[in-house]
């Protein structure tokens, strides 16, 4: 099942779920339950929101080998933890801001994201899929400079839009085995299997819950392939101007162009 998140013809937040090339058009949210009302928009024209309204965002770094490698770090022995701001979410087709505060380094990161669907606390990883709602395609923009002289990641992170994530959630995908890729202006940059994780999901749910409260809605970014702009010689960042988007095979295809603030 395919659930959207868009705006109506009153101008409201609503979801819906897909079926074909309308949209059943839904009471509820995705946490609580969904009812259809019977009611249905065609999916062409239809303004999509970013599909949850994440109560954290929790993000994991250095998740794939390669990745680690062109960065020129160690493997980390545990998973690595951030954090973004849920001032930073964004849906398909709005842009990403170029801060003018650190325009010089802002590079995309192409990522398969899941959505928690109930609480989770001290959850064995045999069982960690049974908490996941669906799945989602995510962009961790990241203002490279501010990472490496902040000390910490977060700030870096969070610049506002720098959390795109859609166009929806798939409730019926096995992340064990799926294609990640990120393309710049149409150019492949970023292509990888889920399989090439560090640390797989069930992990990561089983381990994150066993030090916090993975609260309904919370939003977890898990780790982007290599292929980074940083990582590039000579170096590529976002631009005014550029598209990037992110695919995330068996969910779809998140596109936002990129601007400069103000």
């Amino acid at each position: 099942m395919r659930i959207v998140r868009f705006k109506n013809t009153g101008n409201q937040a609503q979801y819906g779920i897909i079926e074909g090339d309308k949209i059943a058009v839904a009471t509820g949210d995705p946490i609580k339950g969904l009812k259809r009302t019977g009611a249905s928009v065609p999916l062409a024209g239809v303004k999509l929101l970013a599909p949850v309204e994440p109560v954290n965002v929790l993000c994991i770094g250095r998740n794939y080998k390669a990745h680690v490698e062109e960065g020129g770090d160690d493997l980390p022995k545990a998973p690595i933890l951030f954090m973004k701001t849920t001032t930073a979410v964004i849906g398909p087709e709005e842009p990403v801001v170029i801060p003018k505060i650190a325009p010089a380094e802002v590079d995309y990161e192409a990522e398969l994201a899941l959505v928690i669907g109930k609480t989770a606390r001290h959850v064995p990883e045999s069982r960690a899929l049974e908490y996941v709602l669906g799945y989602t395609c995510a962009h961790d923009v990241s203002a490279r400079d501010c990472q490496r002289n902040d000390g910490q990641w977060v700030r870096a992170k969070s610049f506002e839009t720098f959390c795109p994530i859609g166009p929806w959630i798939e409730t019926d995908l096995n992340p064990t085995n799926v294609r990640v890729q990120g393309r710049l202006n149409g150019q492949t940059m970023q292509d990888a299997s889920t399989s090439l994780m560090i640390f797989n999901i069930p992990f990561l749910i089983s381990h994150l819950s066993h030090g916090m409260t993975l609260l309904p809605g919370t939003l977890l970014l898990t780790g982007t392939p290599a292929g980074v702009g940083f990582a590039r010689k000579p170096p590529v960042y976002l631009k005014p101007g550029d598209i990037f988007e992110v695919e995330v095979e068996g969910i779809g295809t998140l596109k936002n162009s990129i601007v400069a603030e103000g």
